[in-house]
């Protein structure tokens, strides 16, 4: 297994607080696969007005960490080093379940298509097991 730390998340991706959206890297392989995680506090940002008497981590913040850890493992292939990912588009995207504080989010890219610097990636976040997000996302590197 390749696990990354946050800092070594940090040379690979652009991201930075506030938005970046990853806690680690469980496993990975370049221009493949990336297993991420993403704990949700009750101090994230964004609960303050979303929603004030129900926190729920707002379904574009896990889209765009499945982007993220997408990113981590089409930017640490050796030519995309030091490049950036940007979204190209979202398909098939469906919300299955809340993601409230508390969550440990287990986030899943696997890169199933790659033709010059456009890809594509199947993407999908889980709390116990239990589907919260599926997506299939679009990025060109850049």
């Amino acid at each position: 297994m390749n696990h990354l730390n946050i800092r070594q998340i940090q040379e690979i991706i652009p991201h930075r607080h506030p938005f970046l959206l990853i806690d680690e890297i469980e496993d990975y392989e370049p221009g493949e696969f990336a297993v991420g995680y993403k704990c949700v506090t009750y101090r994230e940002d964004f609960f303050a007005g979303h929603f004030p008497q129900e926190p729920v981590m707002p379904g574009v913040l896990l889209v765009e960490a499945l982007a993220q850890v997408g990113a981590v493992a089409i930017l640490s292939l050796e030519e995309n080093k030091g490049k950036i990912a940007f979204f190209g588009g979202i398909k098939n995207c469906r919300f299955r379940g809340k993601v409230v504080p508390g969550d440990k989010v287990r986030l899943e890219t696997r890169i199933i298509s790659r033709k010059g610097p456009i890809g594509v990636g199947e993407a999908v976040a889980s709390v116990d097991g239990k589907t919260v997000v599926k997506a299939e996302l679009t990025f060109a590197v850049g």
